[in-house]
C-alpha cells in the first residue's frame, strides 16, 4: 500500500511542474530570435530577466522614480507596454502599473515558486516582464502589474 501511495504522489509531483514558459514558447510572436541572437542584443541582466524569467533586485531600477508623461517600452523590441499615467507607487520595489497599453502585453501562468501566478510578457517578442497581482488600487482596476524595470526602457512624451 505504501508503494502505491508513493507512486501516486510521485506521479502527481511530476505532473504539477510549472508550464508558463512552455505556454509562452508555443505562442507565435512577431519578433522571434534565437537564444544566441538575444544574448548578443541584450545585456546579461536584460537577457536573464526577459529571456530566462529572472527577477531583478527590488528598489534597483531607476524607472521606479519616473513620474513624467511618457511610455514604457520593451527593452528587447521597443513594443509599447505601459503609460506613466497608470503607474503608481506600490512600495514593493518594482515599477507598478494598474493596467497595460491595450495589446501591449500577453499573459501566461508561472508555477516556479510552487504556486500559480499570472505572468506578464511582451505581446510582441514574448519577453518576461513580471507578474500581475490583485492588490492594486481599488479605485481603478485593482490590479498591480509588478514589472522588472530592466525589462523596459522609458520614452518621454515630448520625444
Amino acid at each position: 500500500m505504501k508503494k502505491l501511495i508513493f507512486a501516486f504522489l510521485a506521479m502527481v509531483a511530476v505532473s504539477c511542474g510549472g508550464n508558463a514558459q512552455e505556454e509562452k514558447s508555443s505562442e507565435k510572436f512577431e519578433v522571434t530570435k534565437s537564444e544566441e541572437q538575444w544574448k548578443q542584443e541584450l545585456t546579461n541582466a536584460e537577457f536573464q530577466v526577459l529571456r530566462k524569467a529572472s527577477t531583478e533586485r527590488p528598489f534597483s531600477s531607476d524607472l521606479n522614480d519616473i513620474k513624467e508623461p511618457g511610455t514604457f517600452v520593451c527593452a528587447a523590441c521597443g513594443n509599447e507596454l505601459y503609460e506613466t499615467e497608470h503607474k503608481f507607487m506600490s512600495g514593493t520595489g518594482w515599477p507598478s502599473f494598474d493596467r497595460a497599453v491595450e495589446g501591449g502585453v500577453a499573459y501566461g501562468r508561472d508555477s516556479k515558486l510552487g504556486y500559480s501566478r499570472d505572468e506578464v510578457h511582451c505581446a510582441r517578442c514574448g519577453g518576461h516582464l513580471g507578474h500581475v497581482f490583485n492588490d492594486g488600487p481599488r479605485e481603478t482596476t485593482g490590479k498591480r502589474h509588478c514589472i522588472n524595470g530592466i525589462a523596459m526602457d522609458f520614452e518621454p512624451k515630448n520625444q
